[in-house]
């Protein structure tokens, strides 16, 4: 193959090495973790590590979710504040026309997705589970969400932001009725004690961090900063909530 303009030839062994190494699932930066389908649309398409196009925890720059939807879904400084500079969309050239139902109703889900960090499949899994219940759909969905181990550790004033919260569960650093969680879904039930484990590191950091954060003062959870431990009362209500969405344009969008 030749470049037009170019002094020299491609050999097409070249274009071979290539195409033989896009075919190895184990060629990517990293090594060491198992195999994973990344979702594609064309399973014939070239895999390249950077395309993770399904991740379910998002990393990317938080400041733009916040602005993009109106809403402070990510806590830190940085997203914080810009959300108090500019609630605007973010970008040089804003649409200006006002977006369908279809798209009202997408921001919202998308709303709950980046607050409670879910995934797509588990926010469809919470979906279906609350649509065999009685009641408002959207608002049961909103109270399971609220129910999570992750969601508690940040409202109690443990962290100060989710993430952070999810961060800890995952690194083992609280228990649940004397056991260790590692699973920030964990749905919590009336009863359920929440305290940071033994060590004494842990305990330090947490105190400096509840010093610094006061818990937003739950009615159905009982918050002892002392002792590191916090009590469900109840399974939490309707005045709760501390997500600002519609949850029934949630429903219906979940719903087609």
């Amino acid at each position: 193959m030749k470049i037009l303009g170019a002094p020299f030839t491609i050999p097409a062994r070249f274009f071979e090495t290539v195409h033989f190494f896009e075919n190895i699932p184990e060629f990517r930066r990293e090594r060491s973790r198992p195999f994973v389908d990344l979702g594609r649309s064309d399973p014939a398409a070239p895999l390249y590590p950077w395309n993770r196009t399904n991740m379910a925890r998002y990393t990317g720059p938080k400041a733009r979710i916040n602005r993009r939807l109106g809403t402070l879904l990510y806590e830190t400084a940085g997203a914080t504040r810009a959300l108090d500079r500019r609630n605007t969309p973010p970008g040089m050239h804003v649409r200006g026309r006002r977006p369908s139902n279809y798209g009202l109703a997408l921001m919202e889900k998308q709303k709950i997705k980046h607050y409670y960090g879910l995934g797509e499949r588990q926010l469809r899994r919470y979906f279906d589970n609350v649509g065999r219940k009685s009641g408002n759909t959207g608002e049961l969905l909103l109270l399971l969400c609220e129910s999570r181990l992750d969601n508690v550790v940040r409202r109690v004033g443990f962290t100060k932001t989710r993430p952070q919260a999810r961060q800890g569960i995952t690194h083992g650093h609280f228990r649940v009725n004397g056991v260790k969680v590692t699973k920030p879904g964990y749905l919590l039930r009336a009863g359920d004690i929440i305290e940071v484990r033994g060590r004494e590191n842990l305990k330090n950091l947490y105190r400096g961090v509840i010093a610094n954060s006061p818990p937003d003062g739950l009615d159905w959870v009982s918050f002892d900063s002392e002792g590191l431990r916090a009590t469900v009362l109840s399974l939490p209500g309707p005045v709760d909530i501390s997500l600002p969405v519609d949850a029934n344009s949630v429903v219906e969008f979940l719903s087609r």
